[in-house]
């Protein structure tokens, strides 16, 4: 093979992979829609089951928590929860340890590796006298 037809080759193979590299990622690229949650990578997942649990501090509905970790479809959603709070326990994950303890809690699923980590119990409020 000549150095000239050697040179139109290499010329033509990077080429082909500079349009391709345009056309796959610039003017084509794959865009999903409408996937399940199901579909997500398990640290997408666990991601969001702690915005699950952020949630539930705020709003301490532990129904509406189990239905927003239902589309992730998990067979036992207990068993998940705690198992990912004790990962996050062991791996010291500190920001998202409290809100999965309390998650945990709330499901019937404390363990005495989350106990150091519990939240006070939110205060009741009072009513105002009446005048």
């Amino acid at each position: 093979m000549s150095k000239q037809s050697l040179g139109s080759l290499l010329i033509g193979i990077l080429i082909g992979v500079a349009v391709g590299v345009y056309l796959g990622w610039v003017q084509f690229p794959v865009e999903y829609t409408n996937s399940s949650m199901q579909a997500l990578a398990p640290r997408y997942q666990d991601e969001y089951t702690v915005m699950v649990s952020e949630g539930f501090l705020v709003d301490r509905d532990i129904n509406a928590a189990l239905q927003r970790l239902a589309v992730l479809g998990k067979e036992n959603t207990p068993d998940y929860v705690q198992d990912l709070t004790e990962r996050y326990i062991s791996q010291s994950n500190f920001p998202a340890i409290p809100s999965m303890v309390a998650l945990s809690e709330a499901m019937g699923r404390l363990t005495p590796l989350m106990e150091v980590y519990r939240l006070p119990p939110a205060p009741t409020p009072t009513p105002f006298p009446a005048q």
